[in-house]
């Protein structure tokens, strides 16, 4: 199936915008189950479109980014996913099966345009300091530029060269796995700087304890046969539990407090 001029565009700014929304709007456009929507709807196949998302968002709902750490990445999947549905009449798992070469390069390219961007923060915090604001929108508008180019020339590759072009990604990937296996390794070492910059904003010596029960229960629960997968969804449900019998003491602390020497008198010793 050939694409108009007009469909490959329209797919290729859809994508800026997505690339965008991802990391700085929020609006959820980003998400695999809304882009199939409207990828499907520009391509005049709607609900192979909606099919093909939600397929791929229940694949990648479990996916987050984690102090920088990237996971395949949802919107030129998810993108690609319907683009080969639509093309090429594939069932969605197969669909989402081709796109997966399109993710991980996605996945990659995102970490190594954070790591070029990391020095850049300092060059923010002197704009900062001298309070200027276009300096800090430069910056700020250059790597959102950035990013969407890069995810709209990748989906326009894969409109283009279909199939083929993922073949291609994937020999790339295989060719140069040095460099993989490095922008791997920085994503990885990510989500510990991510987690300890969390922890000197949130963490105060007051709630040390619980940290450290918290990181015991992960990796007992973690290392029972069947508990594996739900390890995280249980200790989530036991700090849920700690956070609201805190919270209920300490509201009838300050209640009690509050309310300390305000009428009643002494009866019966009491």
């Amino acid at each position: 199936m050939n694409f108009s001029i007009i469909q490959i565009l329209l797919v290729a700014v859809f994508a800026f915008i997505a690339a965008i929304d991802q990391y700085s709007f929020l609006e959820s456009l980003y998400q695999p189950i809304v882009a199939g929507a409207v990828i499907g709807g520009i391509l005049g196949d709607l609900h192979t479109g909606l099919i093909v998302g939600g397929t791929y968002q229940l694949m990648t709902i479990g996916n987050m980014p984690v102090g920088g750490a990237q996971p395949p990445n949802p919107v030129i999947g998810g993108i690609m996913a319907v683009v080969f549905a639509v093309s090429s009449k594939l069932e969605p798992a197969a669909a989402v099966g081709l796109a997966v070469p399109f993710s991980l390069f996605g996945q990659y390219c995102v970490t190594l345009l954070f790591t070029i961007m990391s020095p850049l923060m300092s060059k923010a915090d002197k704009y900062a300091e001298k309070a200027d604001t276009k300096g800090i929108e430069k910056i700020n508008y250059g790597a959102m530029a950035a990013l969407g180019a890069f995810f709209a020339i990748v989906v326009v590759i894969g409109l283009i060269g279909g199939s083929a072009a993922g073949s291609t990604l994937s020999k790339l990937s295989e060719q140069y796995a040095w460099i993989m296996a490095g922008l791997s390794a920085a994503g990885k070492m990510m989500r510990y700087v991510g987690f300890a910059i969390l922890l000197r904003i949130m963490l105060s010596n007051d709630l040390w304890g619980i940290y450290f029960a918290g990181f015991a229960l992960a990796t007992i629960i973690g290392k029972i046969e069947g508990l594996g997968g739900s390890a995280l969804l249980l200790i989530a449900f036991i700090g849920i539990a700690v956070c609201i019998y805190d919270f209920q003491n300490n509201v009838k602390m300050k209640s009690a407090t509050a309310n300390a020497g305000i009428g009643g008198d002494y009866e019966d010793g009491i």
